[in-house]
């Protein structure tokens, strides 16, 4: 029997496992929700030291970061995201993952050739799609402001 595309697709969608959508989004949710909650814990921690709240949430937002790479380093990260899903990949942990990872996959390499090379070959385009886009707002919004 000759495999078409038809047949192939008819076949891999008869044998493709259907997602729990429900329980999916709820994972996402309360692991979401930890993650902002360590945080705030970290943001009121912090607040009491006397610290300003933008240095207090300035923390906040690098003990995820850290957190996130330290995990990534002890390769808990991978699991903990295959059963939260979007709830840890979507905020600025799953960013710091996306950084981490490569770097610690090709630190056999060296440090310049492979670790310092490969963090950004995923992160790299998002950084600089979001720099373009920004100088490409700050020209509308000054085009705007001018008239």
């Amino acid at each position: 029997m000759k495999m078409t595309q038809k047949n192939y697709q008819a076949m891999a969608e008869k044998r493709a496992k259907g997602s729990p959508i429900f329980k999916d989004c709820i994972l996402a949710f309360l692991a979401g929700g930890f993650l902002c909650a360590v945080a705030q814990i970290v943001i009121d921690l912090v607040s009491r030291t006397g610290m300003g709240e933008k240095d207090a949430r300035l923390i906040g937002s690098l003990s995820l970061i850290f957190l996130s790479v330290l995990l990534t380093a002890f390769c808990v990260y991978d699991n903990v995201a295959k059963h939260a899903g979007a709830g840890v990949i979507v905020p600025i942990t799953g960013f710091a993952n996306s950084m981490a990872s490569p770097a610690m996959e090709f630190k056999s390499e060296g440090l310049v050739l492979g670790t310092g090379a490969k963090m950004f070959s995923i992160a790299g385009p998002v950084i600089v799609y979001g720099v373009m886009s920004s100088v490409v707002y700050g020209v509308i919004y000054w085009l705007i402001q001018m008239l």
